[in-house]
């Protein structure tokens, strides 16, 4: 089974309250890969890469521990030809 790659963007009060640090925290928990990084509007971006049972607990385990950030969380399945290794933070 090829793994999955999707991208979240969360929004509400999630730049300037360690959201990008506690994503990648969490992160090494979990067997994804991916990153997160602030985008300008104020939103976060996640995408995450591994088979979908961990990517839905590693989001899960972000929304459990960031709820009182979290307005409300989109996600859907991204194609990209970038290739990621790990969890890092982006910008």
């Amino acid at each position: 089974m090829s793994p999955e790659r999707r991208r979240t963007l969360f929004t509400g009060r999630v730049q300037g309250v360690g959201f990008r640090a506690r994503c990648a925290s969490i992160a090494r928990n979990h067997p994804v890969a991916g990153y997160v990084r602030n985008l300008p509007d104020g939103t976060v971006e996640l995408v995450a890469e591994g088979n979908r049972q961990a990517i839905d607990r590693f989001l899960d385990e972000i929304s459990a521990a960031m709820n009182l950030y979290i307005a409300s969380a989109v996600s859907h399945d991204w194609d990209s030809l970038e290739t990621v290794q790990g969890f890092g933070i982006r910008g």
